[in-house]
């Protein structure tokens, strides 16, 4: 089983690491683990023909649906999307949702949430100096 395990935390950081994710036997959340204090993660792995036990969408979080490997189905607002390794979708909160796994092998994804409507823009600042291997 995989189990998300913080492994290092520094003053600005969290490392965690949640090995092979192909042995997640639930969705596993990880925002406590790592100190999110903005979003939520979850990792989540769905077998060969398992698939959400019903619909849902938010109050506030707008989700983004990362899918790293196999193959399946994800319905919103009534339309069903394939989806394969590198489909992302961002769903908003009202967004109805759901997703099946219809294939004979692992579906793996990501899914990020986060209060709609926070977003402020590009926040970046370029520091002096170089990486430490640069």
């Amino acid at each position: 089983m995989a189990e998300v395990t913080a492994t290092k935390t520094g003053r600005h950081y969290t490392v965690a690491e949640a090995g092979n994710l192909e042995a997640l036997e639930k969705k596993e959340f990880i925002a406590e683990t790592l100190g999110f204090t903005g979003m939520q993660v979850s990792l989540n792995r769905a077998v060969p023909g398992q698939s959400s036990p019903y619909l849902h969408a938010h109050r506030q979080h707008e989700e983004l649906y990362l899918f790293l490997a196999g193959t399946g189905e994800f319905q919103v607002d009534g339309e069903v999307l394939a989806v394969k390794p590198g489909t992302m979708i961002r769903v908003a909160p009202d967004g109805r949702r759901a997703w099946r796994n219809n294939s004979d092998s692992d579906l793996l994804f990501i899914v990020v949430q986060a209060n709609v409507g926070t977003l402020t823009g590009q926040d970046g600042i370029r520091l002096d100096g170089d990486p430490a291997w640069g």
